[in-house]
C-alpha cells in the first residue's frame, strides 16, 4: 500500500507548485509579484499590492488546489482501499500540497505560507474543523489586523482541534506538520510588530495598492526615447 501514499505525494507535491498568486501577476498584470511588496506570493500580498480581485483570484487557486486532491481521494481512493488509512492517506495528501506551495521546485523552493491551502485541506478533510479554523482567522485578523497573528493561531488551534475531534496520534502528528511553516510566520510576526517597524496590514494596503506599479518595458522605451531626443538637439545645436 505504500505505493498510493507516494503517488498522492507526488501528485499533491505538484499541485501544490501551482503558485496562484505568480500566475495571476504575470498573466494578468506583467509583473512579478515577489519582487513586490513582501516579495511572498500569497494572496495577502497580491492583496496590498494589485489589489483585491487578483487576491481573490490567488486565495480561491490556493484552497481549491488544496480542496479539491483532498476531497477526491477522500471521496473516490480511500473507501476502495481497505489495507489503507482513509484519513491518514487525506492528510498526506495535503501535507504534500502545502509542502509544495511553501516549497515549489520551479520557483527555487520560495513559495507562500501555506494558510488558504491549509483551510481548504482542513474542510475537505473535516468541515468542523475547517469552519472553526476559517472563524479563528476572521475573529483575530478583524481585531488585530495582522494576518500573520491569524495564521499562526489558526494552526495552533488546528492541532488542539484535531486531537478531540480525531484522536489518532498519526493524525494529530500530521496536522502538526503542516505547520512547519508556522515558525516562518511568527518570523514575520516578530519583524512587523518590532519597535519602528510596527506597520499593520491595513496600513500596508493602503500605502502599497495605491502605488503604482512600473512597466519596465515603458520605462525602457521612454528612457531610450529621452536619450535619443536629448543626442538630437545636441547634435542641432552644435550646428
Amino acid at each position: 500500500m505504500l505505493k498510493y501514499y507516494l503517488l498522492v505525494i507526488v501528485i499533491g507535491y505538484f499541485l501544490g507548485c501551482i503558485e496562484c498568486g505568480y500566475y495571476v501577476g504575470k498573466i494578468l498584470k506583467g509583473v512579478d509579484i515577489r519582487e513586490y511588496g513582501s516579495g511572498n506570493p500569497g494572496s495577502t500580498n497580491v492583496l496590498r499590492t494589485l489589489g483585491w480581485q487578483y487576491a481573490l483570484l490567488t486565495f480561491l487557486g490556493d484552497a481549491l488546489k488544496g480542496f479539491i486532491p483532498v476531497m477526491l481521494v477522500k471521496l473516490f481512493l480511500s473507501p476502495h482501499l481497505p489495507g489503507v488509512h482513509g484519513e491518514l492517506i487525506q492528510l498526506v495528501t495535503g501535507f504534500a500540497v502545502v509542502i509544495g506551495h511553501n516549497y515549489p521546485f520551479n520557483l527555487k523552493f520560495k513559495g507562500g505560507k501555506g494558510a488558504a491551502s491549509t483551510g481548504a485541506i482542513m474542510l475537505a478533510f473535516d468541515w468542523r474543523m475547517g469552519l472553526m479554523c476559517l472563524a479563528i482567522f476572521i475573529v483575530v485578523v478583524a481585531l488585530t489586523r495582522y494576518v500573520s497573528l491569524g495564521s499562526m493561531l489558526y494552526s495552533v488551534c488546528l492541532v488542539i482541534e484535531m486531537a478531540i475531534l480525531h484522536p489518532h496520534w498519526q493524525l494529530v502528528l500530521m496536522v502538526a506538520l503542516f505547520h512547519i511553516s508556522a515558525f516562518t510566520v511568527t518570523g514575520q510576526i516578530f519583524r512587523d510588530c518590532w519597535p519602528g517597524r510596527r506597520v499593520r496590514s491595513d496600513r500596508k494596503f493602503r500605502s502599497i495598492k495605491n502605488r503604482k506599479i512600473p512597466d519596465r518595458k515603458n520605462s525602457d522605451r521612454r528612457f531610450l526615447s529621452d536619450r535619443i531626443n536629448k543626442i538630437q538637439k545636441e547634435s542641432l545645436s552644435g550646428l
